[in-house]
């Protein structure tokens, strides 16, 4: 079959040839916002990212960015053709220039000299590039960036030969990796799989961090969080009881562990696998009173579900019109592109969890498995009633539900801070983090490098470990994190209480599981002293586009040195982060130019070298750069809706920068109304100063008890 099919596109490349129809287009680009471009090759695709997107462009914070009022690539050198199976995509690129993007890859990083698969899939760890968040996105070291607004599998060549005419069929089907050296004079090739043309958006500097920006504040700015998103997340297990719930929460406080939020997995419903999304009173006979005794105790409740809705739920015949031509696990397909899916989707949730105080959502099993044997998913070839087929849904699938579900909280003014394993382009602006199946540790402070690149958030959650030492350096990476979870769906106790799966829900606690449980402790309640540090970050993402975790590259573009470092990363604007894994007692560390003070010790270091860095199992390197206010808070076990910081300051350097902390309830869509205040921390002349300006007239949330430089 493979051999004809590929003799019939030979013919067709031919043929095309023949005719001239296949000729390279000229392409003309027009500003669509500030600093941001759009070239129209051929005929694009209705049914795209831009489409789909959630909110409008800032266009006023997209003024405040450096002005870069010209193109900042050679438009000449931009092309587009279309062949009998693909639209082929030519872009230029210059010796030494280095590419970053394309998504929540746990595998790659740097992406010169490589062929970049993007379609969505369950088994991220590849060296495809296919991954839980493909985003056919990437920035450049030249300052510029390049979105290709496309919802179709799409395989970027960066500066390595790329097939021609119909050979570029055939390329997909061939899963190894094609690499060249990084001197290549190839340019960038873009292959869109079964189009006639596609928009390409190009994104202006002058930094590489600065087009970042752009690419986020044209998807409307990064989601500022609700304070209790923040701290800390727990799962239970899947087949827990509300009783056995409560009684697990419950030890939480008495051992004084932090945690705001608490993961009901798929036992709350009859089925699952497809998904009824009714109550299952078996094991949670009271579901109001269930999650009211959660909500006293201080914990915020995240609900598992897929959108596969099973013939046995209430909204299964309404929706039935309004989903996909094929069912997964003999479940619908909600078509969440359509007003009238979303309706019904929404109508049934409002009954089943809002109405009931359900504070957030875990989607899983919403993205694809190109090459399982047996797929669970709906085919490429699935029709939907909006038009979309199955290529293009797996593609939007997660996006589309994380915008169908924010609504029931947004219609009470609430924030939600959920869960997603599928997104795509121009997601900036939604409040979920992309977790995984998949279990690399390396491969998840990877994932943390790359999702500043793309406008995407992720979670490096904790599951069971293979030791104690292994437990510690998982929680040291998930508390640098956008959502610090702890995931035990398949353990009965938390792991710090015994790290063997079999022993563990046996209920044989570990000899020393109160030591290793106040490491834990510790470890946590560093995660929540950086709440309003962290808090000010994602404010920042919101107004600026700046991401608050994101790798060493976009801050220092220009150093050679962090062109392939995949290992360290910046937390907000201050902290750079150098995770340590199993196994290790030392790691070399770069410090980029500039003074840098070990965040545990305050030892002051020289950068623009690297370093040998020791640290036991139960501590982090972390680094700080100098003339920096960092902003640490006493640990609170959960951030109440009263909740105020004690805050201390702590100066690092001689002629340290001003910091703001951003104060507003923390927990509606107040603060988009003006309600915040700026509460600027500033040392001048041997003391320290607070001042204060904005809307915000509730409970205060920051009181600064101290400044101290030791």
């Amino acid at each position: 079959m493979n051999r004809y099919r590929g003799s019939f596109l030979l013919l067709c490349g031919l043929m095309l040839m023949m005719r001239g129809s296949a000729a390279a287009e000229e392409a003309a680009a027009s500003e669509v916002s500030p600093g941001v471009w759009r070239i129209c090759l051929g005929q694009p695709e209705k049914l795209t990212p831009t489409h789909f997107q959630t909110q409008p462009p800032g266009v006023e914070s997209l003024k405040a960015l450096p002005p870069d009022r010209d193109l900042p690539i050679d438009l000449h050198r931009i092309s587009g053709k279309e062949s009998c199976h693909s639209f082929t995509i030519t872009l230029p690129l210059e010796s030494g220039e280095q590419l970053y993007g394309f998504g929540l890859s746990p595998e790659l990083f740097a992406m010169r000299g490589r062929r970049v698969n993007l379609r969505p899939t369950d088994n991220p760890e590849n060296d495809r590039g296919e991954s839980h968040a493909p985003v056919p996105f990437y920035v450049s070291t030249r300052g510029y960036g390049v979105f290709v607004d496309t919802a179709r599998y799409t395989q970027f060549f960066c500066g390595v030969p790329a097939p021609t005419n119909a050979d570029a069929a055939l390329a997909e089907s061939k899963p190894a990796q094609v690499k060249s050296a990084d001197n290549s004079l190839h340019p960038v090739t873009v292959l869109v799989d079964a189009a006639k043309g596609a928009d390409v958006y190009v994104f202006a500097g002058p930094s590489m961090a600065d087009a970042v920006r752009r690419y986020n504040l044209f998807a409307g700015g990064g989601p500022v969080p609700p304070l209790w998103g923040l701290g800390m997340w727990y799962r239970g297990k899947g087949d827990l009881s509300a009783q056995e719930s409560e009684r697990l929460a419950q030890s939480f406080r008495d051992e004084h562990v932090p945690c705001d939020v608490w993961g009901i997995e798929p036992g709350w419903q009859t089925k699952t696998y497809s998904s009824s999304f009714v109550w299952a009173t078996n094991h949670f006979p009271d579901p109001d009173g269930f999650i009211r005794k959660m909500h006293q105790m201080g914990f915020r409740l995240n609900f598992w579900e897929h959108a596969f809705t099973h013939p046995s739920s209430p909204m299964f015949a309404d929706l039935q019109p309004w989903s996909g031509d094929h069912r997964v696990w003999g479940g619908l397909a909600p078509d969440f592109a359509t007003p009238d899916a979303r309706r019904i989707f929404l109508a049934h949730h409002e009954g089943v969890l809002f109405s009931k105080g359900a504070d957030g959502l875990k989607l899983d099993e919403c993205d694809h498995q190109p090459y399982d044997p047996k797929r669970w998913s709906f085919p490429d070839g699935a029709k939907f009633p909006s038009g979309l087929d199955g290529e293009q849904m797996h593609s939007l699938f997660g996006m589309l539900y994380q915008q169908t579900m924010l609504k029931p909280l947004t219609r009470r003014g609430l924030r939600t801070w959920g869960l997603v394993r599928n997104s795509q382009a121009l997601a900036t602006t939604l409040p979920y983090g992309v977790y995984s199946d998949s279990y690399d540790h390396r491969g998840y402070v990877r994932g943390l490098l790359n999702e500043g690149f793309s406008g995407l958030l992720w979670v490096p959650e904790l599951r069971d470990c293979a030791s104690v030492e292994d437990l510690y350096r998982r929680v040291e990476t998930l508390i640098f994190s956008p959502v610090a979870q702890v995931n035990c769906w398949y353990l009965k106790n938390p792991p710090w209480l015994q790290i063997d799966k079999a022993k563990n829900n046996a209920g044989d606690f570990m000899p020393d599981h109160k030591e290793v449980t106040a490491v834990i402790r510790r470890l946590f309640n560093l995660r929540m002293s950086l709440i309003p540090y962290l808090y000010a970050a994602f404010n920042e993402y919101h107004l600026t586009g700046s991401p608050p975790v994101r790798a060493l590259v976009l801050d220092w573009p220009d150093d050679p040195q962090t062109y392939r470092l995949d290992d360290q990363f910046m937390f907000g604007p201050s902290l750079m982060v150098a995770p340590m894994f199993a196994g290790q007692t030392r790691r070399s560390v770069y410090l980029p130019a500039g003074d840098w003070y070990d965040f545990r010790t305050r030892e002051k270091l020289a950068g623009g070298r690297k370093i040998d860095m020791a640290a036991a199992s139960d501590q982090i390197p972390v680094f700080v750069k100098a003339d920096s206010l960092v902003p640490l808070a006493k640990p609170m076990e959960y951030v109440g809706n009263d909740a105020c910081f004690e805050i201390t300051v702590h100066m690092y350097g001689d002629h340290p920068a001003p910091f703001t902390l951003f104060e507003d309830d923390g927990v509606t869509l107040d603060f988009a109304r003006g309600q915040q205040n700026r509460v600027e921390l500033s040392w001048r002349d041997g003391k320290g100063s607070v001042t204060q300006a904005g809307g915000y007239h509730g409970p205060a949330r920051y009181h600064i008890v101290d400044w101290t430089d030791r």
